[in-house]
């Protein structure tokens, strides 16, 4: 098989740094400090002055002076957070004390710095703060991975279309344009959205998800921009949107054709100026934020029919990413159908069973119309009513067999409930106590009695 593609070489971005100070000569040390140390740097007076820079753009870090003339950085500290729910703040003062510190954490600052400082304390707090937002990046992703983790999303495949959709995503990710992946439903969008985004100089970044057609015109709005207290009813308190929350990461929005006209005009605004503003806020906001998206529509005569608006999809279609169906790509339709087994066998806590001759013919014949969702369902279905060593055609649903007519009679037990009657048999013969065979056959004592009662009065079809 030949090697999958090779991942672009990328260098993450600099942490940008806000230094919000009253006095020019600690912005100025500050600032020479923290570009030595490679950070992108803007100064702010003032707490109106720092608001309005995160308003214009995004921070990681904001080192905040506990006296600013005649304001207060503690009170400035919820403001900030308001504005970037997502930035670290370390709160700077000549008058350290333990109560300050202790304050200052429970309005959300991250750290505490007292002056004078060093050049080293300066270090080793961006350090520091660079790998606690690269650890929580990590284990968002790792926590969004372990939700959809399914044996589909190696990269692995012996088809030359799948090759040639993994070749681009690959030269995609060195960029930070827009793509576009189109494929019938079950082919494999989000996990090549996911795919992408490892692959690029965001993936120490969040990757956000936001499945359109769940949501009606006004939630979605909410969702992708957030909103504030009292923007509509149940409103309650402020909230940010995804945009917000994959700053410095990749935004994937699923199924983006069953976006409705209003959400589709603020969307072509934030991927021509990276502005937008909450429902029900007038203030503008920032965000620097890569959109991936996704659908199984044709967006062209979405657009003819007046329901996409072209420009928006001349934006999301920078580059454009088509994933073969299941049927095109045959020669993978085994391989994945074994990982699939081996993976839910593991999960069952049982050993793989083997794909039968008749039952390999099956799935190669099946035409998928869900494709490798559908292949997915199939097979963990099959792991949970066929217990035997061997999956055969039975095991899958009517409608693959009758459509392969594969439904043909074999050696052995032919129905589920035959399979069912030979495994518990089977197992209780191999145990000296009901509650044991229980245990192994993964059902309660009480159901187990009823079934053995059951099946060893029965003839071999299973009824009296």
């Amino acid at each position: 098989m030949e090697a999958g593609p090779v991942a672009p070489v990328v260098e993450p971005r600099p942490m940008r740094v806000l230094v919000v100070d009253d006095e020019r000569n600690i912005r100025t040390t500050l600032r020479m400090c923290l570009e030595g140390l490679g950070c992108e740097v803007r100064e702010a007076a003032t707490p109106d002055a720092a608001l309005a820079a995160l308003a214009q753009a995004p921070a990681d870090l904001a080192f905040v002076d506990l006296r600013l003339g005649t304001s207060s950085g503690l009170e400035l500290l919820p403001r900030l957070l308001a504005e970037s729910p997502t930035l670290d703040v370390v709160l700077i003062t000549a008058y350290a004390t333990f109560d300050t510190a202790v304050e200052a954490m429970k309005r959300g600052a991250r750290d505490y710095l007292p002056k004078p400082f060093t050049p080293a304390q300066i270090r080793h707090l961006v350090e520091k703060t660079r790998a606690h937002r690269e650890l929580s990046s990590q284990l968002g992703n790792l926590e969004g991975q372990l939700a959809q983790s399914v044996p589909e999303a190696t990269l692995e495949t012996a088809s030359p279309a799948m090759h040639a959709a993994l070749a681009l995503i690959t030269r995609a990710a060195a960029s930070d344009a827009a793509v576009l992946l189109r494929g019938e439903s079950g082919t494999g969008k989000g996990v090549l959205a996911r795919v992408l985004h490892s692959l690029s100089a965001r993936r120490r970044r969040p990757f956000v998800t936001v499945n359109c057609p769940t949501l009606s015109e006004q939630l979605l709005v909410s969702e992708l921009f957030g909103h504030v207290r009292g923007a509509f009813t149940g409103a309650v308190r402020d909230q940010p949107g995804r945009v917000e929350q994959a700053e410095g990461g990749t935004l994937f929005l699923d199924e983006v054709a069953e976006m409705s006209p209003g959400p589709q005009a603020q969307l072509l605004r934030f991927l021509q100026e990276k502005q937008f503003e909450r429902l029900g806020e007038g203030r503008t906001r920032r965000a620097d934020v890569r959109v991936v998206t996704a659908t199984n529509r044709d967006l062209e005569k979405a657009v003819a029919e007046g329901h996409f608006r072209e420009d928006l999809l001349y934006r999301l279609n920078v580059i454009e990413v088509k994933l073969p169906a299941l049927r095109e790509r045959p020669e993978d339709i085994l391989p994945l159908a074994r990982r699939f087994v081996a993976f839910f066998a593991r999960a069952a806590q049982r050993p793989a069973p083997e794909l039968s001759p008749a039952t390999e013919k099956m799935l190669r014949a099946y035409a998928w119309p869900g494709n490798v969702r559908e292949l997915r369902n199939a097979l963990e279905r099959a792991l949970i009513v066929w217990p035997a060593e061997v999956l055969e055609p039975q095991a899958f649903p009517e409608r693959i067999a009758v459509a392969t007519g594969s439904g043909v009679a074999l050696g052995g037990p032919h129905t589920l409930e035959e399979v069912e009657r030979e495994h518990i048999l089977r197992v209780m013969a191999s145990v000296p106590t009901l509650d044991e065979a229980a245990h192994i056959l993964g059902i309660d004592a009480s159901t187990l009695w009823r079934k053995r009662k059951k099946y060893e009065t029965a003839g071999p079809s299973g009824t009296e």
